[in-house]
């Protein structure tokens, strides 16, 4: 239904659809109630096709939780050569939230979400589709159901994971927009979260200084194709850079209980785990700075928008000089830059819903203000989005 230039391409087999830019109106296909008593205007009588429909999507609610626990740069010190200094002038964290307790990631995510749904005035009920973002379920195979379990939905909407690590969220935005122009959905709850602070080694003050765990939330809901908020978006990985940024599954160095008796070389496989992240932070660096102002500004000229029609500029919240230095590749002001990496940390999949909802919710970002969105990580994946607020 969509593609990474940004834009939105229906397939259905054996009809041919003329297929038009974001800016446009978007041909999808779909069904009307009631449409079948005006079907002989459009196809014939004996005709099974749908008729056409244009739909748009916009961002309507948004939510956002983070754990109770806070670890800041003075208390890293403590268990690893740094200090607040060196970390903040780095980085510009400051401090950052860390699952412990009771919590865990699905818990966040229901609070973020319920959050996002009462902002919309959308009952879980109402919902179509649960996308939830991240890397780090609490399940091997996705944590999606459990949070539409938890937020009490009887209609059993569709549920998944996207595993896109820190440009998770803006996947999830295209993805909703396609569901919501190409099947007909009206109601996607799109969420960001992650647990990182399961797979940081906290002895490595390279990478333990940098993560948090958190969740946040957004409603996109279908509208008139007039008021669609999605103007653009560009979408990209590159597995050759992988080698910069990940975690990779591991054998455990105990075997396992059963013994292959030697009949079968290697067999049966060893328990298996995922080892903590490894990163190159130079090359992270250089590929960010590099990446992210030209996916977005490839995904303005796709929404035919300059980049002065940008009221705020929201970014993946990983490194403030990342943040600064696509900001000045922009030519955007920092007082155009939304930010609140100084009290999370890079928390992944959830840093861009997160400061949003701070951002909406403390009255800074307003109902039709332009934001120009953009993730980028492990991969190594990178991505934009141009999207209206309300």
């Amino acid at each position: 239904m969509a593609n990474a230039s940004g834009f939105f391409t229906p397939s259905v087999p054996h009809f041919r659809v003329r297929v038009r830019p974001l800016t446009a109106k978007v041909v999808c296909f779909g069904t009307i109630e009631g449409a079948h008593k005006h079907a002989s205007t459009v196809f014939p009588p004996q005709s099974p096709i749908p008729r056409l429909v244009s739909k748009g999507c916009k961002l309507v609610g948004c939510g956002s939780a983070v754990p109770a626990l806070q670890i800041s740069n003075d208390d890293l010190s403590k268990m690893v050569d740094t200090s607040d200094e060196w970390i903040s002038v780095r980085t510009g964290i400051r401090a950052r939230r860390v699952l412990s307790g009771r919590e865990n990631l699905a818990s966040l995510a229901v609070e973020a979400s319920r959050k996002a749904l009462e902002m919309a005035k959308v009952d879980p009920d109402d919902l179509d589709l649960i996308l939830v973002c991240t890397s780090t379920p609490d399940d091997l195979f996705g944590s999606a159901p459990q949070i539409q379990k938890q937020l009490g939905c009887k209609t059993n909407p569709l549920s998944y994971d996207i595993t896109a690590a820190c440009s998770g969220f803006v996947l999830g935005l295209v993805s909703a927009a396609c569901h919501i122009r190409g099947g007909g959905f009206n109601n996607v709850l799109v969420i960001g979260a992650d647990a990182i602070s399961r797979y940081v080694d906290w002895t490595d003050r390279g990478t333990c200084i940098l993560f948090g765990d958190g969740a946040g939330a957004v409603l996109v809901q279908a509208c008139n194709s007039e008021e669609d908020g999605l103007f653009g978006f560009d979408l990209h990985s590159d597995g050759s850079g992988g080698r910069h940024l990940g975690a990779a599954i591991k054998e455990n160095e105990a075997n396992n209980a059963l013994n292959s008796n030697g009949s079968v070389f290697g067999f049966p496989p060893k328990q298996s785990s995922y080892s903590c992240i490894q990163m190159n932070g130079k090359e992270v660096f250089r590929f960010a700075v590099r990446c992210v102002p030209e996916s977005i500004e490839s995904a303005l000229e796709k929404a035919g928008l300059p980049a002065s029609n940008i009221d705020w500029l929201l970014l993946h919240q990983a490194n403030q000089r990342i943040i600064d230095a696509v900001a000045t590749r922009l030519e955007l002001p920092l007082e155009r830059v939304i930010s609140n990496l100084a009290n999370y940390g890079n928390t992944s999949a959830a840093s861009i819903p997160l400061a949003l909802d701070e951002a909406v919710r403390s009255g800074k970002v307003k109902p039709g203000q332009t934001i120009a969105t953009a993730g980028f990580g492990a991969g190594l994946t990178w991505g934009s989005a141009i999207v209206r607020w309300g």
